[in-house]
């Protein structure tokens, strides 16, 4: 038998998303990440004492800018088609 001439279907699929993909994935991961982190605390040791530390910037603007700007990153991360 003789070999058939290769076939555009027969090429080996590439994988759908590029190395550059998985480095948005991975950053857009930690930004979630450290927008939870950011979230963590605040809490008073004593349940008879209020502790305003919870309502700071850093918890109610900044945390949650990052944890949306890191599911935006995922996001592009999944849709972007980079050129080879």
């Amino acid at each position: 038998m003789s070999k058939q001439p290769n076939n555009p279907a027969e090429e080996p699929e590439r994988m759908p998303l590029s190395r550059r993909n998985y480095l948005l994935l991975a950053a857009g991961f930690a930004l979630v990440v450290l927008g939870f982190v950011l979230m963590a605390g605040g809490g008073s040791d004593s349940p008879d004492e209020f502790d305003y530390a919870m309502f700071s910037w850093r918890r109610i603007t900044l945390a949650p800018i990052l944890v949306i700007g890191g599911f935006v990153t995922e996001a592009v991360a999944i849709m972007k088609r980079f050129k080879r």
